[in-house]
C-alpha cells in the first residue's frame, strides 16, 4: 500500500475550462443548424431544377426507335384489351376464298359442345 502514497503521481485537481465546452457546444449547434439549412435549400433548389425538366420533357415517339415504352401502362391495357374483346365477340372472315370466318367465342363454345370434337376414326383391332 506504500506504493499508492507517491507524491509525484497525484489525481488532477484542477476543472475542465467550462467556457471552452460551452462555446464548442454552441459552435456544433451552429455549425448543425447552418448544415440543415443549407441541405433544405438544396433539395428545394433540385426539386424546381427537376421541376423544369419535366416541363421540357422529350418525345420519345421521335426520339427514340422501336420497341418504346409505354406512356400509360393502364390505357394502353384498356385499348388492348379492348381490342381482344372486339376479336374475342365479333364475326369477320378470316379467309374468304377458302370460307374460314371467326365467329364469338361464346357461340364457338355452344358449337363445340352440340357438334362435339373431331376425332380420328378407330383403327380396326387385330385379333390379339
Amino acid at each position: 500500500m506504500e506504493e499508492n502514497n507517491h507524491p509525484v503521481i497525484r489525481h488532477e485537481t484542477t476543472d475542465i475550462n467550462v467556457w471552452a465546452v460551452g462555446r464548442f457546444a454552441f459552435l456544433l449547434m451552429g455549425i448543425t443548424f447552418f448544415s440543415l439549412i443549407l441541405l433544405f435549400g438544396l433539395m428545394k433548389y433540385f426539386q424546381s431544377r427537376e421541376a423544369q425538366e419535366v416541363a421540357q420533357t422529350i418525345e420519345p415517339d421521335k426520339v427514340f426507335p422501336q420497341p418504346r415504352l409505354l406512356k400509360s401502362e393502364p390505357l394502353d391495357l384498356a385499348k388492348f384489351r379492348e381490342n381482344e374483346n372486339q376479336v374475342l365477340n365479333s364475326y369477320a372472315w378470316v379467309d374468304q376464298s377458302k370460307g374460314i370466318v371467326r365467329i364469338p367465342i361464346d357461340r364457338a363454345i355452344d358449337v363445340l359442345a352440340q357438334k362435339g370434337l373431331p376425332s380420328r376414326p378407330n383403327p380396326q383391332k387385330g385379333s390379339q
